[in-house]
């Protein structure tokens, strides 16, 4: 009889057991191998179909569970994306998705191309939407104030009058709807900080070069052609130039200049007093024109040695047409009706 009793109790202790851990897995979650991450919940969606969702994208172990709770408490559950954890428990996922100020605000997306100047960018982000960038032009005017915040090291050798133009990364960024142009700027410096890494400085350092002067030549390219093999060619005449004290005369610094783009600007035009004309000026203009992308910056950089010295564009097809001589380029403006 003794023995019996022990046999019953070691199985009903078995069976508390199971149904403790079936319990606990279920209610409280399966914290080795639950995801954390974004979960929506769709218009016209019932508590069923969205237990069933939560336990299919492994965030709760148990839709049963979860459907009788929302049940039993009669809470509604309102459409939206929300943020969750396979560490939280139903009760906790349940009350988050019945809180109207738990659901994440809808993401605005916004590209910047490369080579867009400052004032296209601020364009953009003003006709986007984003409550609080009002102020996003006057504050990249201070980029002391973005160095000494937040410790950017690539801000450091800028000339006093300097923007961050050339700065603010070309991508594709994701913001939330109230987002601030000091937010705004920084994940585009981030982003710099990040493609612009710590090897790229090096190298630029290790050629006596300084990191202004590449982004600058980079804007430039970015408007001047429009393939790697023409940037590199480009860039290797442009650096030749300074090297020879020869003016760079970039149509890409006269378009910034007079907020136009020609396809063949005139003397008059190359006469325009401004710092950054650079038929007038000898040197790099004052900084960039533009904010330039990896490919770019990559080509002012790694330029291409050759023998040309003089280039434009053809403006049927676009290709770029190289010569090595003055007399060789005016004979090819001429055939290609420049």
């Amino acid at each position: 009889m003794k023995k019996k009793t022990i046999i019953f109790l070691l199985i009903g202790i078995s069976l508390l057991s199971g149904i403790f851990y079936f319990y606990f897995e279920t209610y409280y979650g399966k914290t080795d191998r639950m995801r954390e991450g974004l979960f929506e919940v769709r218009e016209g969606e019932g508590v069923w179909m969205i237990a069933n969702n939560l336990e299919k994208e492994d965030l709760i172990a148990g839709k049963t569970f979860f459907f009788l709770y929302l049940k039993f408490h009669n809470k509604k559950i309102y459409p939206g994306k929300y943020h969750l954890s396979g560490q939280m428990a139903i009760p906790e996922i349940a009350l988050r998705l019945t809180k109207k100020e738990e659901i994440i605000p809808e993401e605005v997306v916004l590209t910047f191309p490369e080579g867009w100047n400052l004032e296209k960018i601020s364009q953009r982000i003003q006709k986007s939407g984003l409550k609080n960038s009002a102020d996003f032009s006057v504050l990249a005017q201070n980029p002391a104030y973005f160095k000494e915040k937040y410790g950017y090291a690539f801000l450091s050798e800028l000339p006093q009058e300097a923007t961050l133009e050339g700065f603010l990364f070309p991508d594709t960024y994701f913001f939330a709807p109230d987002s601030g142009s000091e937010e705004i700027i920084k994940k585009m410096l981030d982003n710099f900080d990040q493609k612009v890494d710590e090897s790229a400085r090096k190298e630029i350092i290790r050629q006596k070069k300084s990191l202004y002067e590449v982004i600058t030549l980079a804007s430039i390219l970015e408007m001047e052609v429009k393939t790697k093999e023409d940037w590199e060619l480009v860039s290797g005449i442009f650096w030749n130039r300074i090297k020879i004290g020869q003016p760079l005369q970039s149509c890409a610094t006269l378009a910034y200049v007079l907020g136009v783009n020609k396809k063949q600007y005139t003397w008059e035009d190359t006469q325009t007093v401004s710092p950054y004309n650079t038929y007038l000026n000898q040197g790099w203009p004052p900084g960039p024109i533009g904010n330039p992308g990896s490919a770019t910056l990559k080509a002012a950089i790694f330029p291409k040695d050759s023998d040309f010295n003089y280039f434009l564009n053809d403006p049927q097809t676009g290709r770029t047409i190289f010569s090595r001589t003055l007399e060789e380029h005016n004979q090819n403006k001429t055939k290609y009706g420049l």
